[in-house]
This record gives C-alpha cells, sequence and structure tokens, in this order.
C-alpha cells in the first residue's frame, strides 16, 4: 500500500513539474524585461519568422509542446527539406541571444547569426553557425568542432557539456564589438573575435575558406537563423537583447 501511495505522489510531481514548466516557457520575467530582453517565440505562432530567401513558414515547421518544432526528413533523414527559417522582423548588430534546444536521437542542427539573404545560397553561405547535434549517434561527430555548441568546423565547444538526444540544452551567444563568446548549459564553451587577422586565419583553416560569403564577413548585422538538417529539433524560450 505504501508503495501505492508513493508512486501516486511521484507521479502527481511530474505532472505537476510538467505542467509548471509548459507554463514558464517561453515566458520573460519582470527582471528580464528590465534587461531589455524580448522573446522572439510566443509559444503560440510564428509572428516574425519565414523561411529563408522566401515569403511564408516552411510546412515542415509545427509548434508542438509550446515549442518550435522542424520535422525530420523520414525518407532521406539528414537531408533537409528547404526549411531554414530566420527570425526577418529584425536584424541584430550587437546582441545577447538565448535559446533552449533540443533534438532526436543521431540529429543535427543549427542556430545563424548575422544571415543575409542571397538569391539561390542557402542560410550558412555568409553567416556563422553554432552547432546543434546529438553528440553521441549523430554521424556528424567524429571532429571537435562539429559537437554541440561548436562554431561548427571554426573552434570546438570546451569542456563538451552538451546533454544526450531529447533532452533540452540552453545556449547563449553573445556578440558586443566583434567579441563573441557561447555559453552552453551555463558554461562558456566558446570565445573568439570576429573581422580580426585571427579570424581569418581561422576561416582559412576551414571548410569555408574559399566561400564567398566568408572572405571578407561576416555582415556586422543581421538576422537569427534556424536549420532545417532532415531531423526532428525542437526550439523554446527564445529571448534577444541588444547590448
Amino acid at each position: 500500500m505504501k508503495r501505492l501511495v508513493l508512486f501516486f505522489v511521484l507521479l502527481f510531481v511530474m505532472v505537476s513539474f510538467s505542467g509548471l514548466s509548459a507554463q514558464t516557457s517561453n515566458v520573460l520575467t519582470d527582471q528580464e524585461k528590465k534587461e531589455g530582453w524580448v522573446l522572439l517565440f510566443d509559444g503560440k505562432n510564428f509572428d516574425g519568422w519565414r523561411k529563408c530567401n522566401d515569403t511564408g513558414m516552411p510546412a515542415n515547421w509545427t509548434i508542438d509542446d509550446n515549442a518550435m518544432k522542424v520535422a525530420g526528413n523520414k525518407q532521406r533523414p539528414g537531408s533537409g527539406q528547404n526549411g531554414d527559417i530566420l527570425f526577418a522582423a529584425k536584424k541584430y548588430g550587437d546582441f545577447e541571444i538565448s535559446i533552449d534546444w533540443k533534438i532526436q536521437k543521431g540529429g543535427n542542427s543549427g542556430i545563424f547569426y548575422y544571415v543575409v539573404e542571397y538569391p539561390e545560397k542557402p542560410i550558412y553561405f555568409a553567416a556563422p553557425e553554432v552547432q546543434v547535434l546529438d553528440n553521441w549517434y549523430a554521424g556528424d561527430n567524429k571532429l571537435t568542432n562539429h559537437l554541440s555548441g561548436s562554431l561548427y568546423d571554426i573552434l570546438p565547444a570546451l569542456p563538451q557539456n552538451a546533454r544526450p538526444a531529447d533532452e533540452w540544452n540552453t545556449i547563449v551567444i553573445r556578440v558586443k564589438d566583434g567579441k563573441a563568446t557561447h555559453t552552453q548549459n551555463g558554461v562558456k564553451v566558446v570565445e573568439y573575435e570576429l573581422w580580426t587577422p585571427q579570424w581569418y586565419e581561422m576561416i582559412g583553416k576551414s571548410k569555408f575558406k574559399d566561400w564567398e560569403g566568408f572572405k571578407n564577413g561576416p555582415a556586422k548585422e543581421g538576422y537569427i537563423g534556424l536549420q532545417d538538417h532532415g531531423y526532428d529539433c525542437w526550439f523554446r524560450n527564445i529571448k534577444i537583447r541588444e547590448l
């Protein structure tokens, strides 16, 4: 009997916590409002968002459990369905953004900043990418600068503290006067400075060395973007402030 009572108590706590989590997602505290934070997603609609180089939202994006969800490609996992999106209501220069994300087992995605749209070019043509990855089972987990929180193919996130697939992570990206940091799950894991000789030296050692969009870039302001890489991925608590 005691075990049965304990079971129902634990069940009640889990349900209550789940409900509280849903209620507190995509909501700013009074302190955050004073600090200048604004939400880019309210948990109810895609206001301000649209497909990169297009209008409207791609069909494979839905709202699921108070989060933005991009559906994976069931026929060809890992092949995006041309569904990269950006927050088109505003361009940002110096900023700090916080995003919660989780991804399916084996999944891969990305968060972009300073996105500039080039006709017929992908979202990553000229924009830095902060990697979103299931570090344990994704096929793209062989290089340290391809792991979660990294400046993709440029700098690794160290120490590597990402949580497993289907668990929420928080990434905070801060860029001020060219100085950038990535803070993953409360720990600063990447630090660099844009538009410096060291920056272009790093670009020269990456896959982007011959990419036209990176030769003199990135731009000094642009959109925030999210990637459709062909896997189920969720984003919530997307909040930003200008610095």
